[in-house]
């Protein structure tokens, strides 16, 4: 069954996640395996991959403004 492709989430990968976040794919790895971040990922056999819009939530959960002074 194919499933039209505006109802898939963009899957991207640890080297395309890692431009995004500023980060190498290395330090991907190491939050994976230890826990360190709530940034969900998707694990088939020896692939991981990211949802986009997991990576643009993690993104916002770490939004901050400077206080009002």
């Amino acid at each position: 069954m194919k499933v039209p492709s505006s109802n898939v989430s963009k899957l991207l990968t640890p080297d395309q996640v890692g431009d995004i976040l500023g980060v190498t794919p290395h330090t991907l790895a190491v939050w994976r395996s230890e826990g360190r971040y709530e940034l969900p990922y998707i694990k088939t056999g020896r692939l991981v991959r990211y949802l986009m819009e997991d990576v643009q939530t993690f993104i916002q959960a770490r939004r901050r403004t400077a206080p009002d002074e």
